[in-house]
């Protein structure tokens, strides 16, 4: 029985293994009923006071069921001087197509995300995954063809103050975000056994606008990944602005994740 578990484990792995961006979430979900934990670690440059900035999210993924995700973070850094607990993060996302064929599928997703954060504003960027108190709405199309999957979403941001209250009208208060991700599975070139380390390489790019403030940014984030005994993952991740004349806290950082999914 044992046997054929990781039998199935390997079978849908093999079809999903690059379609695990480092810097996005794709149209699929973790394997149904399963359990995941995440520790992402954020490391950036802050180019108003020369600070290096660190960031620790820990993060909880149940999949309901197949269609159905839940995410619940939450959010420390050292932005405020001291290292502390800034606030907390709430995610859920929906599949609502999947077209699967032999070595290829299609699948779009809506997702939504609701952020409390008390960390003092000092940057016109949006981001409620990390920087923000504010909500995220969107949705997300990938394909997977053979080894190399593609991925595209497109989001509309909110953002208000610590309080809940509405930002001063010389601050972004909206954000319509939109990204291209693409990841190519790279070794084994041959699947064995469910023991095998995965290497994924991927590029994405990710860019947001600010409607009303003549405001945009576009970053190129490359990234590697491996994947250990179909369960254990590691993202290496840079991310950096190809173009920008947003007022950001940082337009370069890196990006260090671990993650370990329970069956």
């Amino acid at each position: 029985m044992k046997k054929y578990f990781f039998l199935l484990l390997l079978l849908a792995f093999k079809t999903k293994a690059q379609e695990l961006f480092a810097y996005t979430e794709p149209a699929s979900n973790m394997p149904s009923k399963s359990v995941g934990i995440r520790l992402n670690n954020m490391l950036m440059k802050e180019e108003s006071t020369n600070k290096t900035s660190y960031y620790l999210l820990p993060e909880l993924m149940l999949a309901v069921n197949k269609n159905l995700m839940l995410h619940a973070e939450t959010i420390f850094s050292n932005k405020d001087n001291a290292f502390a607990l800034h606030g907390a993060s709430f995610y859920g996302k929906y599949r609502f197509l999947s077209n699967d064929q032999v070595h290829s599928h299609y699948r779009m997703a809506a997702y939504g995300r609701l952020s409390i954060n008390n960390s003092t504003i000092t940057q016109q960027e949006i981001e409620t995954n990390w920087l923000n108190s504010g909500f995220e709405t969107g949705i997300i199309a990938t394909k997977l063809i053979n080894r190399l999957a593609l991925s595209s979403s497109f989001s509309y941001e909110h953002a208000v103050d610590k309080d809940f209250k509405k930002l001063p009208p010389s601050q972004a208060a909206n954000a319509l975000n939109y990204t291209l991700s693409a990841g190519k599975l790279l070794l084994p070139k041959e699947y064995k056994n469910y023991k095998q380390t995965n290497l994924n390489m991927m590029v994405e790019f990710l860019g947001q606008a600010l409607p009303g403030k003549g405001k945009s940014y576009m970053d190129i984030a490359p990234a590697v990944q491996f994947i250990f005994n179909s369960q254990a993952r590691m993202d290496i991740g840079y991310r950096t602005a190809l173009y920008n004349n947003v007022q950001r806290d940082a337009a370069h950082s890196f990006l260090l994740r671990f993650e370990y999914l329970f069956f």
